[in-house]
């Protein structure tokens, strides 16, 4: 995989505000360092880290332009709130301009938003890393948040999707239908997987103690 970094970092400089831009290095970043500790491909995670905001740069108006004219899908949420349209509009960016054909870096840019169900190792990063980088510094229970990043994927997807959705509905209240549908999939995904995994552990607990009763 032949991605020249330096130009795609140089791009993103002449078009992102230096907030964005510096906010984009954070992720990237923070995603190979979390790369370093589950076990991931380094370069990739740089890579969807990099561009996982490259669409940032342009309008609400704009990115619903773009959207329509290269025929990529919008929900009826997205079309409410184009803000989460950056993400449809940055993987095909990432494909068109800057040559990417992976489709695992194309997802993680894809899905950083609003998560999905099963989300491979390096999507659960870069949404992760988008969250936690060193510059977010408002979003509730942030350092539990940072810790556990480096311990267990997705708990920590679990806690941050728990908290995403508080906000929504606060920001939200009177507009249900703003709420995205992948983020609410997303978060059942994930508590049901907790779940699962506490009864998993109950019972081998339960074994272990039946056995030295014994």
């Amino acid at each position: 995989m032949q991605y020249n970094v330096d130009k795609i970092k140089q791009h993103l400089k002449r078009k992102q505000t230096a907030d964005r831009y510096e906010h984009t290095i954070g992720v990237a970043y923070t995603a190979v360092c979390m790369a370093m500790r589950f076990d991931c491909d380094l370069k990739k995670a740089e890579i969807a880290g990099l561009l996982h905001d490259c669409a940032k740069c342009f309008s609400d108006e704009v990115q619903l332009h773009k959207c329509e004219k290269y025929h990529i899908s919008m929900s009826e949420a997205e079309r409410l709130a184009p803000y989460l349209l950056h993400a449809k509009l940055g993987a095909f960016m990432a494909m068109d301009k800057f040559g990417i054909n992976d489709k695992d870096i194309i997802n993680a840019i894809l899905y950083h938003t609003t998560g999905r169900p099963a989300m491979s190792t390096l999507e659960k990063i870069i949404y992760i890393a988008d969250y936690i980088e060193p510059r977010r510094i408002k979003a509730p229970n942030l350092t539990e948040i940072r810790r556990m990043a480096f311990v267990d994927l997705d708990c920590t997807m679990l806690m941050i999707l728990g908290d995403t959705l508080e906000y929504l509905k606060k920001r939200h209240k009177d507009r249900k239908d703003i709420m995205d549908e992948m983020t609410v999939k997303t978060y059942d995904y994930y508590k049901q997987l907790e779940l699962d995994r506490k009864e998993v552990l109950e019972a081998k607990g339960k074994e272990e103690k039946e056995m030295q009763e014994e």
